[in-house]
């Protein structure tokens, strides 16, 4: 009798460790497809390779190649460090986590929709003054490829929104990291690469793959305002 009870207990607590495991499997599957989708449509490798193509059209291979080496290694400390210190700042600010989900995600619905449109504007381009700048610069690195256009306004956000489903566990937050690094390293070849993309797939090519990750776009920043507006307690 305590024989049986015994073994009747050990393949319950069996059975529970195996829908615990398959439960973080899932969540973890889950989390890197969002984080990958995020990162990849609102950093958008595509476009920028046609934009840093036509910034260093005239410039050197190797001069191209420093460039894109340094934008992107300021773009990752950049997006790192918001993603480790974010909240905090947030925190310090008075903001709270559901009123940055319900404007990060009217922010992140305006730029899909710049993205549907193929549209220019300070959220996923530069301005006409900051064209003018970056041209009589010998290196874009810094300004305008690093700053705004990788680590820009929807990138910055949606660090700090994919960072909250995290939930505060470190080894989720290491693979949200991990992840927008493969995103960067992608973005690295997309700009190596910028002149063969483009020729391959022309701008209407990138501006057709930009305005299919606008709809997805829209809905994740749909999805990040219903969850900061419904995590509000009236």
């Amino acid at each position: 009798m305590i024989r049986d009870f015994v073994v009747w207990n050990l393949a319950l607590v069996i059975e529970e460790a195996k829908l615990t495991i398959h439960d973080i499997i899932f969540r973890m599957k889950n989390l890197i497809l969002e984080s990958a989708i995020t990162f990849l449509v609102v950093i958008d490798p595509l476009a920028l390779a046609a934009i840093f193509a036509t910034f260093v059209g005239k410039v050197k291979v190797e001069t191209q190649k420093k460039i894109a080496l340094k934008a992107i290694l300021i773009s990752t400390i950049i997006l790192i460090s918001f993603a480790l210190v974010g909240d905090y700042l947030l925190k310090a600010l008075g903001i709270s986590m559901q009123a940055f989900k319900i404007a990060g995600g009217i922010l992140l619905l305006l730029l899909a929709i710049d993205m549907l449109f193929a549209r220019s504007s300070g959220l996923r381009s530069t301005t006409q003054a900051e064209d003018e700048e970056a041209e009589e610069k010998k290196d874009i690195s810094v300004f305008p490829l690093a700053i705004p256009l990788i680590a820009g306004p929807g990138a910055l956000t949606s660090v700090i929104l994919i960072k909250d489903k995290t939930s505060g566990i470190l080894f989720e937050q290491m693979i949200v990291i991990l992840v927008l690094i493969v995103i960067l390293i992608i973005t690295y070849v997309a700009l190596l690469l910028s002149r063969k993309i483009i020729n391959f797939i022309g701008f209407t090519g990138v501006n057709v793959i930009g305005r299919l990750m606008g709809i997805i776009l829209a809905a994740l920043a749909c999805q990040f305002f219903i969850d900061g507006w419904t995590q509000i307690s009236f």
